[in-house]
């Protein structure tokens, strides 16, 4: 069955994802429960069945962006992120790149080791990503300048030529070290979606789907909480799916939705 865009679905996504055709969505931009948080509002979360099928339905080239963060138990971090990350890999996809999401502050400080203000985003990739729009934002220190390429040419006499030259452009493409404000006001526009206790920013869902995706591509979101991904999706003429087990949070996604219809 090829799934139904542009809506919410409230109920399990492993469940929902077992219906689907296989090869069937271009791009999943989503952030599970952390450790501790894995009795989600009552819920369970069974990580390899999800994997398993974000596998399934992702088409040839298509990418999983996977945004996850450890916890911190009887002084020791989990690791629960990297066992994920190289699941990802055994049963197939490619770790094609480990971003960082670098926040503006923390929310727990930390009184014998450095404050804590990241979270991982694996881009797992089911063989060579078929997308990659790069955003190119930081600006170049010398942008304007005339700059001699590496392409080199072996001459008859053994010495290499400069090949070709260019303009640097203002704007280069950017580190893999994302950088946003977070918090009230900034992660997202809409009140309505601090009624979910764990939001991305926008402009994190919104880069994701820039790079790995095109207009008319479907995006999925399983565990789409207050819809964050969703709503950027629509924003960039995408098509999108998001799952949620919890009516309230499915409830809190469609609201937002509705804000920008």
């Amino acid at each position: 069955m090829i799934p139904m865009t542009n809506t919410i679905i409230c109920g399990g996504c492993v469940d929902i994802m077992n219906d689907w055709s296989n090869d069937c969505i271009d791009l999943t931009v989503t952030s599970p429960p952390y450790d501790d948080l894995r009795d989600y509002t009552g819920y369970s979360f069974d990580f390899e069945a999800i994997a398993n099928e974000l596998f399934r339905v992702t088409k040839d080239g298509g990418v999983v962006v996977w945004v996850v963060g450890d916890a911190t138990i009887n002084g020791s971090e989990t690791g629960t992120s990297f066992k994920q990350a190289l699941y990802f890999k055994e049963i197939g996809f490619n770790l094609h790149d480990t971003m960082i999401y670098q926040k503006n502050g923390f929310a727990h400080p930390s009184s014998n080791r450095y404050h804590s203000v990241f979270e991982y985003m694996f881009v797992l990739s089911k063989g060579k990503p078929k997308t990659f729009n790069p955003i190119k934002d930081k600006p170049n220190r010398y942008a304007g300048q005339t700059n001699w390429g590496k392409n080199t040419a072996r001459q008859k006499d053994g010495t290499l030529k400069e090949s070709r030259k260019k303009i640097i452009p203002e704007y280069g493409m950017r580190y893999n070290v994302w950088k946003y404000n977070t918090g009230k006001g900034f992660s997202a526009k809409s009140n309505i979606a601090y009624g979910h206790p764990a939001i991305f920013p926008e402009q994190l869902a919104k880069d994701h789907i820039i790079s790995w995706s095109n207009p008319g591509d479907i995006v999925l979101d399983p565990l789409a909480g207050s819809g964050t991904t969703c709503v950027e999706a629509m924003k960039l003429n995408r098509q999108f799916i998001g799952i949620d087990i919890s009516l309230d949070y499915c409830k809190i996604a469609m609201k937002r939705l509705g804000e920008i219809i």
